[in-house]
């Protein structure tokens, strides 16, 4: 086809093509599976497994040191990071073992739940289960918590929520850390 004397290399009727003659399928498969949630839990970018070094590049104000205990599940700990999530300010800290990270845990203010929660799901895929209870305790007085909960394998990320409390707790980890961790040895 020409336009204004030049030629195009438009072909009406032909299907475009990418070298090898595979069309467009392969990349929209590729763009499809780039924009699903993330396989693995993770803190802006930090995956579980993820080095020591790795923990710097993204969260260089995290002050890392050895667990002040025993324990079969970490042997390291970077405290104190501060980090954005979802758009609310958090801060985090992370576990290490062998020099990989096996869980962290961010806390945030509880007004910026909804926001949150709104980006965790975005980001972790729909959650394995969400609750709220009401428990009502002596004196009349109402609780209300929320807790949401991913499994990925063997990863799981869980957020706990108490209604009229200022901190909500986001863990993640993988395996039997939640167990492992305080377990006295």
């Amino acid at each position: 086809m020409e336009r204004g004397g030049r030629k195009t290399g438009a072909t009406i009727g032909v299907k475009p093509r990418f070298p090898g003659g595979r069309g467009l399928a392969p990349i929209l498969g590729l763009a499809l599976f780039l924009s699903a949630p993330a396989w693995g839990f993770d803190a802006n970018g930090v995956l579980l497994g993820a080095s020591e070094a790795d923990v710097h590049k993204v969260f260089p104000s995290a002050h890392c040191k050895p667990l002040e205990w025993k324990s079969a599940a970490a042997e390291r700990r970077c405290d104190d990071a501060q980090i954005v999530l979802a758009g609310a300010p958090a801060r985090i800290t992370l576990y290490l073992k062998s020099d990989r990270v096996q869980a962290f845990d961010v806390r945030f203010d509880e007004r910026d739940l909804a926001r949150v929660l709104e980006g965790l799901k975005a980001r972790y895929g729909a959650p394995l289960a969400e609750t709220r209870e009401r428990i009502e305790r002596r004196g009349g007085e109402v609780r209300v918590v929320t807790k949401v909960r991913w499994e990925k394998g063997e990863d799981r990320a869980v957020l706990t929520s108490q209604e009229k409390k200022k901190r909500v707790d986001l863990n993640v980890w993988r395996g039997k850390f939640d167990e492992e961790i305080y377990r006295i040895r």
